[in-house]
């Protein structure tokens, strides 16, 4: 009966995915129905932790997350896990040959939010930006090339770049609750609230450069995924533009968002473009 209780894990990976994320679920449903699972699988885990360092406050952080890391290597050298969370990453770990590599780097950012409050030079930077965002990328193309491993190595770079743009972006989103809730802050630089206009600039030029690099990996992707994942690219991107055009006292003041109707419009749009066969 094992396979029950895999469908009951993938269910609550799934219900995790769209409870937590709208933008991020939408995205996973434009994905060919042969991979959806496995992303939702991923995007469980990763949630999970997250919300470990993110959000339980009352509770000691550290011993959790040992306990959620003690049970990931459980699963992996067991194959099962009584967390379902847990049991249906397993599952797609071992289905797609997933790195674990990836995963460790991953934790190991996760563990630095546990202490870390600022970032002062840009190699802490962009390693804690490689383990919190670019692995899952990585982890998400290895779903993507269904075991071409010519595929994963050829869009690789890309997906890092693009990685990179997603969580840079929800840095410059998140700001405000990052600084005034969890005392830190990832930009590089920005110490004791210096964040300015001229700041604000630099970084969003970074950005731009990691989308211009990205878009390239997304021409490139096999058909299961290229309409899921540009939509998701076209969706933060919107975001970027109200950031661009939010002044830097502004973003350290207020969660810059993208109103549902205008998400439905970068889905209709980028659809229309899969359709017509343009990406």
């Amino acid at each position: 009966m094992k396979e029950l209780f895999d469908k009951v894990s993938a269910d609550c990976s799934r219900n995790v995915t769209k409870t937590y994320s709208t933008s991020f679920s939408l995205a996973t449903r434009m994905l060919s129905k042969n991979i959806r699972e496995d992303i939702y699988n991923i995007y469980g885990f990763v949630r999970f932790a997250d919300e470990i360092v993110d959000t339980f406050h009352n509770y000691d952080k550290e011993t959790l997350l040992n306990r959620f890391i003690d049970e990931l290597e459980y699963s992996l050298n067991n194959n099962i896990s009584l967390n379902p969370i847990l049991n249906s990453f397993q599952n797609t770990v071992k289905k797609h040959n997933i790195d674990k590599h990836l995963i460790d780097s991953f934790l190991s950012s996760m563990r630095l939010d546990l202490e870390k409050k600022e970032y002062s030079s840009d190699e802490d930077y962009k390693s804690y930006i490689y383990g919190s965002a670019d692995v899952v990328g990585l982890m998400c193309l290895k779903v993507f090339v269904q075991g071409d491993t010519d595929m994963y190595k050829k869009l690789k770079p890309y997906a890092i770049s693009l990685g990179s743009a997603f969580q840079k972006v929800n840095f410059l989103r998140d700001y405000k609750a990052d600084l005034k809730e969890l005392n830190r802050v990832y930009f590089p630089n920005l110490v004791n609230n210096s964040f300015d206009d001229e700041a604000k600039k630099k970084i969003l030029s970074e950005i731009k450069e990691d989308f211009s690099i990205a878009l390239k990996g997304i021409y490139m992707l096999p058909n299961n995924s290229k309409f899921g994942v540009y939509a998701a690219y076209k969706y933060y991107k919107r975001l970027l533009k109200k950031l661009d055009n939010a002044s830097s006292s502004v973003i350290k003041n207020k969660r810059v968002r993208v109103p549902n109707y205008q998400k439905v419009d970068v889905l209709a749009r980028s659809y229309v473009r899969y359709r017509l066969n343009i990406l």
